[in-house]
């Protein structure tokens, strides 16, 4: 009995030295708030459009969709002739340090490219399947490339890998409508494209995250296929995060964060870890036609959001097929830079605040010194805002964030009672008021 007890403190201790790290593991995570991610592959050279049909279409059965990296399959290239396009790619204007130099300048703090999408294409010089960009008149890697910029600029990286559709691969999983691969297929592709050149991706680059795609539907990732790929990370890397995309309906109790759906937002707190992935547009992939391009504002919007309730903002590019940025996208996250160099106090390691926030007003909180924020949306234009802030609490000043502007307050049944001055509303889209407090909210 006592070497029973003996074991099981020693086991506790072990679990808790493991949760430990764990969390500690994903604390840059959390502090970042803010990411790129990259769309960028052979389907970049279509821009959307294939034989005169441009997407949406619906001439095709499954052709209703922005989503321009899913061309092959929507628009029913066939397979010989998409994997020609390897043969025209040749990004001549792409510069490693001018893409990772704009996330830096844009405020964020890690960077996530699709390292092989469902097409198959390997962006890096992989020595599992010749699919990959050594192959193409570019015979460039663009993975080494991001890499040394992002540690040039001191940003995180990561890489999106398809580990369950592969279009391209003998036995890889093919878009669902048409039809299940054999189960015994998929595990010859699993065993001889999905795992090794995970396996590469780690051992050759050290990524600080993988980033693996599905869905809320049947997949081929059983429990026993996405604990086998964790083991494999885990085994080469103790620092690489595994988002929760693994296995969408089951990731299980050992991924490091979680993914919500494509520009899913949610409303409430999260206790773990986690992020949204999202669009400027409709497509990730480069679309020639595609102009619904979200606003710096609405996409400010989002990010506080989640900020609020504890999450990240993992904001997609899809770059042009000579390897440059859309114009539009340039615009928009110098514009988001702008607001984040006067407001990323509020934002960068701000933890969420336990209380129902008034309507178009959003809260964070920096716990270990007692640093509050409101950030308010100029669209309601309320001549005040009420905060719930009760018991011993103390608030010792109040003030517009961006301009150090005094700001008057009071106390009433409980509630902070903020009033805003005329010129509140004049200058931004998104207005941030710091207050300073005697103790964290909501502990």
């Amino acid at each position: 009995m006592k070497r029973f007890w003996i074991c099981s403190i020693a086991y506790i201790l072990l679990f808790s030295s493991l949760m430990a790290s764990s969390d500690k593991k994903a604390e840059w995570f959390k502090e970042a708030k803010f990411g790129m991610f990259i769309h960028w592959g052979l389907y970049s050279i279509l821009g959307g459009t294939y034989n005169g049909h441009t997407m949406p279409d619906t001439t095709y059965a499954n052709g209703r969709s922005w989503y321009a990296e899913w061309i092959q399959t929507r628009l029913e290239i066939p397979g010989e002739e998409y994997r020609q396009l390897a043969s025209q790619f040749d990004p001549v204007n792409f510069d490693a340090d001018s893409w990772i130099k704009e996330a830096k300048n844009a405020g964020m703090k890690y960077f996530v490219i699709t390292s092989k999408h469902h097409d198959g294409f390997a962006l890096w010089d992989s020595k599992v399947s010749d699919f990959n960009i050594m192959h193409t008149p570019f015979k460039r890697d663009v993975i080494a490339e991001l890499v040394e910029a992002c540690k040039k600029y001191g940003l995180k990286y990561g890489f999106y890998y398809s580990h369950w559709q592969d279009w391209e691969y003998p036995g890889g999983a093919l878009a669902y409508w048409y039809g299940w691969t054999p189960d015994e297929q998929f595990e010859k592709y699993w065993q001889e494209k999905s795992l090794p050149q995970v396996e590469e991706l780690i051992t050759k680059f050290d990524p600080d995250l993988l980033w693996f795609d599905t869905w809320d539907e049947k997949t081929h990732i059983t429990d026993k296929r996405r604990d086998e790929l964790i083991a494999l990370v885990r085994k080469h890397s103790d620092k690489c995060l595994i988002n929760g995309r693994i296995s969408y309906s089951n990731p299980g109790e050992n991924i490091d964060f979680l993914e919500m759906h494509d520009n899913n937002y949610p409303d409430k707190i999260l206790e773990k870890p986690w992020q949204t992935p999202a669009t400027m547009a409709h497509s990730w992939g480069w679309h020639s036609n595609d102009f619904n391009w979200k606003s710096a504002d609405q996409m400010i919007s989002y990010l506080v959001s989640n900020t609020s309730k504890g999450g990240n903002y993992l904001l997609n590019i899809g770059p042009k097929p000579d390897g440059t940025f859309p114009v539009p996208a340039i615009r928009r996250l110098r514009e988001m830079g702008a607001w984040l160099y006067a407001n990323g106090e509020a934002v960068y390691g701000a933890n969420p605040v336990p209380i129902e926030a008034p309507e178009k007003v959003y809260l964070s909180q920096k716990t270990m010194d007692g640093r509050y924020f409101l950030f308010i949306s100029l669209a309601d234009r309320q001549p005040s805002v009420s905060i719930p802030i009760l018991g011993s609490i103390e608030v010792f000043s109040c003030g517009v964030l961006e301009t150090g502007q005094s700001i008057p307050f009071e106390r009433n049944n409980g509630n902070i009672i903020i009033s805003l001055p005329d010129n509140f509303y004049k200058d931004s889209s998104m207005q941030v008021i710091k207050l300073e407090i005697s103790q964290p909210i909501g502990k």
